[in-house]
This record gives structure tokens, C-alpha cells and sequence, in this order.
């Protein structure tokens, strides 16, 4: 008789934990459907184009957008020994209607720094962004992007600094550590 008793104090006990839980699942799926309707919906962001960007994309100055127009877009640099700094200007036009407001250029590694003006630059004034390549320990063929980020349409704009770095003089190519077992 004890062991009935039991059995049925648990099956109620489950079945009032049942009960409660649907309850609870209940409660909250209202809430979400009520937050869903009552929230506008919002624009996803925009992804840049570049698929060498970071996954980490600087925030885009807010207000409205202009435009901006570069000389050009991609610098070669030719061939250069390693261990040269490589520095070249890219100069550009505000073409648009309101100032003009870079929040951030970043380099595609740590060897390339970009610096630029933080001021706004007036609508048909021109600007300047100073990109410096470092080509220590980089031989080879280089392709060095900039991601320029500013209150444009896109607010991404992607420079290109290109060339070959030869290895340095005396240098020799190291030989692959090749370990056979036998």
C-alpha cells in the first residue's frame, strides 16, 4: 500500500511540474511574439565587399553620407629590398554635399599604417592618407589593402599598396626540416 502511495504522490508531483513548466514556456513565448510586434524592424548592416576585411568593422560615423573620389586606388611600388620602408600619398576629393568624416583606415597586417586627417573635410576640398609599408621579414609578392572607413556609400573603401619585396642581401632561403622515419 505505501509503495501505491507513492507511486501515485509522484506521478501527481510530475504532473504539476509538467503543468508549470508548459506554463512557464507559454509566458515567455507571449513575450517574445509581443516583442517582435511592438519593435520596428531593423536593417541588417551592410558587409564590405573586400573578403580580406576583419570580422570586426569599425562603427560608421553617423548623419548623412557624401562621397569621396581617390587619384587612384592602387600603388605599385615596384621592387624594393627587404627591410625598406615603402611610404606612399593617396589623395582624394570630398565630391559630395556634406563634410567629409574618416572614423578609421586600418592596415591588412601590422607592417602596413595608414595616417589620416580626424578633421571633416569640407564638400570639393581634398585630403591626403599616408600609407607606410614596413617590408621587414615580408619577401616575396606583396599585396597590401587599406580598409578606409568614412560617412560614404559604402562606408568601406578599400586601397591597394603592391610590389615585391626581394629578400634581403646575403640572405639565404631556409631548406624545409624534412624528418624520416624509418
Amino acid at each position: 500500500m505505501f509503495k501505491q502511495f507513492k507511486a501515485i504522490f509522484g506521478a501527481v508531483a510530475l504532473l504539476t511540474l509538467l503543468a508549470s513548466c508548459q506554463t512557464a514556456n507559454k509566458d515567455a513565448r507571449e513575450q517574445a511574439k509581443e516583442s517582435l510586434t511592438a519593435a520596428p524592424a531593423q536593417p541588417m548592416p551592410q558587409q564590405p565587399t573586400d573578403p580580406s576585411a576583419t570580422s570586426v568593422q569599425p562603427s560608421v560615423p553617423t548623419g548623412p553620407t557624401t562621397s569621396m573620389e581617390f587619384k587612384e586606388m592602387a600603388f605599385d611600388f615596384g621592387t624594393v629590398q627587404e627591410g625598406e620602408k615603402v611610404s606612399h600619398t593617396y589623395k582624394f576629393t570630398n565630391t559630395g554635399k556634406e563634410p567629409l568624416i574618416i572614423s578609421d583606415a586600418k592596415g591588412s597586417c601590422g607592417c602596413t599604417v595608414p595616417n589620416y586627417s580626424k578633421d571633416p573635410i569640407a564638400p570639393g576640398k581634398t585630403g591626403e592618407i599616408v600609407v607606410e609599408f614596413n617590408t621587414q621579414g615580408k619577401a616575396g609578392q606583396r599585396n597590401q589593402k587599406v580598409t578606409v572607413t568614412a560617412n560614404t556609400n559604402p562606408p568601406q573603401t578599400f586601397l591597394e599598396l603592391k610590389g615585391t619585396v626581394a629578400g634581403a642581401a646575403g640572405a639565404t632561403t631556409p631548406q624545409p626540416n624534412v624528418q624520416v622515419n624509418q
